[in-house]
C-alpha cells in the first residue's frame, strides 16, 4: 500500500502535468483542486523540487510547474522520491538492498521467491507508466487497469 503522501504527490504531479506548457499552479490551487491538505502539500512539493521533478516560480505568474516532462516521468520515480524503495522486502530492493537478518539462504528462501514476483510485476507497471500516459484519454487497457 502506498502512503497518503505518495498518493498526494502523484495527484499533484498529475495536476501540474495537465497544464499547458509554461503554466503553473500555486499550492492553494493544487490543494483545493486535488483535495490535499495544504501544509502536507507544501512538504510534498518541496521533496519533489529537491529531486528535480518540479520547480517553483515567484511573482505574478508564480507557482509550481513540472520540471521533468510528463512523458519521461514515471509513477515509480515519484513513488520512490516520496516513499523510498518499492520492494516489499529489503532483500529485493534495488535502491536499498540489505539481507534479511532471519534468512539463511536467499536462493532457497520461499518467501523471497514469491515476493520477488510481486516486486517485478509492481516495478514493471510503475516504471513503465508515465504521468503523460495516465493523462491520455486513450491509454492502453493494461495501463488503465494498473492505475485504476
Amino acid at each position: 500500500m502506498i502512503s497518503y503522501k505518495a498518493k498526494y504527490a502523484i495527484k499533484a504531479v498529475l495536476a501540474l502535468a495537465s497544464l499547458p506548457d509554461g503554466q503553473s499552479l500555486v499550492i492553494s490551487e493544487i490543494a483545493e483542486q486535488e483535495r490535499i491538505p495544504k501544509k502536507f502539500l507544501e512538504q510534498i512539493l518541496l521533496d519533489l523540487k529537491h529531486q528535480g521533478i518540479v520547480m517553483s516560480r515567484r511573482g505574478k505568474m508564480g507557482g509550481y510547474l513540472l520540471l521533468k516532462p510528463a512523458d519521461k516521468l514515471t509513477f515509480g520515480e515519484v513513488l520512490r522520491v516520496i516513499d523510498g524503495p518499492l520492494a516489499p522486502l529489503p532483500c529485493l530492493s534495488k535502491m536499498a538492498y540489505h539481507r534479511c537478518e532471519d534468512c539463511r539462504d536467499e536462493n532457497s528462501c520461499r518467501v523471497r521467491h514469491v515476493f520477488a514476483k510481486v516486486a517485478e510485476a509492481t516495478r514493471g507497471v510503475l516504471d513503465q507508466t508515465t504521468i503523460a500516459q495516465a493523462l491520455a484519454p486513450d491509454i492502453p487497457d493494461a495501463v488503465r487497469a494498473a492505475i485504476s
